[in-house]
């Protein structure tokens, strides 16, 4: 256990959601382990005695994550309410609390997934490993950064920034991620083994993940090899996929797809109609920002932009469309592989991007990445001219 805890220690420093020294984990097993000693134990203690749970993870974030939670929670908030598509479906909304007691704890991580104590850090938790309370924390920071710089570009259009919020953006663009000038040389197919195909999936995800391209484990990926298409397992998180990839037959003649992406459907739609063979899903930052960043006030379907949205929008010549997992009548396996048909991606509305290529992932992740730099850089134009 202390090894395991260690280990989602190191990736919440390397993914830059926490600093050196800071992440506290403890993980229950035949009995409470903590990654290192600190003060706080005792208040944690108590409050895996009050849940039914086997990891508990505080800490302070990272900047700019820190700056901005410290923003979004400050005056009376009791509760953070992001409108991405990873909050909605999985988080819901974010408790903010003032004291670091265990009674409080308790009751936010009852119903919900994190808990925010104001100026000292996130709470999250596990009832499996404690990789869940990695994923949860990641997804506090991810939701926190993405509602933040949504919120300023619609303010700055109202002409209703504060200036607190001016100071908090100008710390946050000194922490923003600098993408490189070019992408990794991925596997090159056409590959010759089911083994191949098994490492160019893996290596795709990893290098998904070390560019910062996705967030905890909520992108996917697949390969289409003959008739069987490859594609990542539910909840697996895409820098370790080995041992995570469901090979589905295109004929649905396997029941292997049931382990496999709740994006399994889209995925399929997207292979038959574009002809491609690879898919990557990543949840870059600034793509789901500017997916977001529509000045149609009083719009008619405000609140349901996410899966109802009626407008024909594009970030440069990239579409955005509406969609939410599953098959139902604005899932993504209607509303995505349309747009996506002679498209180098297509961005879904608060959720994140979709890019396809023929026989490898080079040129989908060549793909994945010019078009979240666009986006960060269409952003950063937006935000210099309030």
């Amino acid at each position: 256990m202390k090894k395991l805890l260690e280990k989602y220690s190191a990736k919440l420093v390397s993914a830059g959601l926490a600093e050196a020294g800071n992440p506290l984990l403890g993980g229950l097993d035949a009995d409470l382990e903590w990654n290192r000693e600190d003060p706080a134990i005792p208040v944690l203690e108590k409050v895996f005695s009050g849940l039914s749970i086997n990891s508990l993870l505080f800490s302070l974030p990272a900047e700019p994550y820190r700056s901005i939670i410290d923003f979004l929670a400050s005056g009376e908030v009791s509760c953070i309410r992001p409108e991405d598509s990873e909050t909605r479906t999985f988080m819901h909304d974010l408790p903010v609390v003032r004291d670091f007691t265990s009674d409080t704890i308790i009751e936010k991580l009852r119903k919900r997934k994190s808990v925010i104590i104001k100026g000292k850090g996130i709470v999250t938790w596990g009832t499996v490993s404690p990789e869940q309370a990695f994923i949860f924390y990641s997804s506090v920071c991810f939701a926190c950064f993405v509602k933040f710089f949504s919120d300023y570009l619609r303010d700055s259009r109202r002409g209703e920034v504060s200036p607190e919020q001016d100071r908090v953006l100008k710390k946050a663009l000194k922490h923003i991620d600098k993408y490189p000038d070019k992408p990794p040389e991925l596997m090159s197919g056409p590959f010759k083994s089911r083994e191949d195909v098994y490492r160019a999936v893996a290596q795709a995800g990893r290098q998904t993940v070390k560019h910062r391209l996705v967030d905890s484990f909520f992108g996917n990926v697949s390969l289409r090899w003959g008739e069987t298409l490859f594609i990542t397992q539910t909840t697996s998180s895409l820098d370790e996929l080995e041992g995570c990839i469901d090979p589905c037959p295109m004929d649905g003649s396997a029941c292997t797809s049931i382990t496999a992406s709740s994006e399994f459907s889209a995925h399929m739609g997207i292979l038959r109609l574009t002809g491609m063979d690879a898919i990557l899903h990543g949840h870059p930052k600034f793509s789901v920002i500017m997916s977001m960043n529509c000045r149609q006030e009083n719009c008619a379907a405000r609140g349901s932009c996410h899966i109802r949205c009626p407008e024909k929008r594009f970030i440069g010549d990239v579409p955005i469309v509406p969609g939410e997992v599953g098959t139902g009548p604005y899932g993504l396996c209607n509303t995505l592989p349309p747009s996506m048909k002679n498209n180098r991606g297509v961005i879904v509305w608060g959720h994140g991007l979709f890019t396809v290529s023929e026989g490898d992932f080079n040129s989908a992740f060549r793909n994945l990445l010019s078009i979240e730099k666009m986006c960060q850089k269409e952003c950063l134009k937006l935000l210099e001219r309030t």
